[in-house]
This record gives C-alpha cells, sequence and structure tokens, in this order.
C-alpha cells in the first residue's frame, strides 16, 4: 500500500493514477470515495454537515483500506494526529508543490471548499500543514515543473531506496 499525501492542487490523483498502471495496482481516491458514500460532493458534505463531519469519514475511510492499491488522500488528512500515527506506520509519499504552483493550478477552481479567494489564508493554510506532511512521509517528491509520468519514476525511486533503508528527498 502506497499513500500520496501533498496539499491540494499537488497532483496526488494523476500521480495515483500513473503509479496504478505502472504497478497493476488498484488506485483509491479518497475524497471521491466519500462522495460516493455520503452521495454528496464534497462542497455540499462541508456545507451540509461542516468539516469535522467529512474529516471523521476520512478518517473511517484510512484505516478501512487494505491491499495492495495507491492512495490518493486527500489534502487536509495529516491534520489529525490519529491519521498522523496511522500513517506513520505505512508508505506514504509526500508530493512537494510549492505555493506557487498550487496556486496557479487551483486558481478559479471553485470545487474546493478550503480553497478560496484569498490568496493570504490559502497561504497561510498551506505553510501550517507543511511540517505535518513532511513528518508523515517516507519519502518525499518536488513536483513543481515536473510531469506526471515522472514524478511517478521519481516516487518508485523514492521508494526504492525507502526500502533498502534510506529515507531520501528526490
Amino acid at each position: 500500500m502506497i499513500y500520496l499525501i501533498g496539499y491540494m492542487g499537488s497532483g496526488k490523483s494523476t500521480v495515483a493514477s500513473v503509479l496504478s498502471r505502472k504497478l497493476n495496482y488498484e488506485y483509491i481516491e479518497m475524497d471521491q470515495q466519500i462522495e460516493q458514500k455520503e452521495g454528496l460532493s464534497i462542497p455540499e458534505i462541508f456545507q451540509k454537515y461542516g468539516e469535522a463531519y467529512f474529516r471523521k469519514a476520512e478518517s473511517e475511510l484510512l484505516q478501512s483500506i487494505s491491499g495492495d492499491v495507491i492512495v490518493s488522500t486527500g489534502g487536509g488528512i495529516v491534520l489529525s494526529d490519529e491519521n498522523r500515527k496511522w500513517l506513520k506506520g505505512n508508505t506514504v509519499v509526500y508530493l512537494d508543490a510549492s505555493f506557487e504552483t498550487i496556486d496557479e493550478r487551483l486558481s478559479g477552481d471553485m470545487s474546493r471548499p478550503l480553497w478560496s479567494g484569498q490568496k493570504n489564508e490559502n497561504n497561510k493554510r498551506y505553510e501550517e500543514r507543511l511540517p505535518l506532511y513532511q513528518s508523515s512521509a517516507s519519502c518525499t517528491v518536488k513536483v513543481d515543473g515536473k510531469e506526471p509520468e515522472e514524478i511517478a519514476d521519481e516516487v518508485l525511486s523514492c521508494l526504492n531506496l525507502q526500502i533498502s533503508g534510506h529515507n531520501k528527498e528526490r
């Protein structure tokens, strides 16, 4: 099982899809799974039940996943102490995108309830989460300016190094 973590817009879903193909593993998009279970979009879940409800559903799903899978987590998965402890016992790759890359990718995206039009607010949330991603990861792969195939190859390289007993940043 390989968990991909990172801020929203870092490319977790896209890279998970590529890794799924390369490794012949199933690919799980956590946000999509929650939407299917709830019968609501993420923005609708936030609006109807609030963020705490969503985070609880996210934690329950995280701990129920098993097998040879690539898991694209939600950007806020690391906010919970319980989730970070769970992730620590697994193979976790942090897709490290700069705030500039995230801002460029998400500008105009209205489907993300925690991405506002306020750049300062978005940057503050991004900065607050960075140490949580860094401390939860087995490997870190920088994604700025790279294509999904290149990122997936770096993830595989990073994981091979990690399995060999090295914790390496790429």
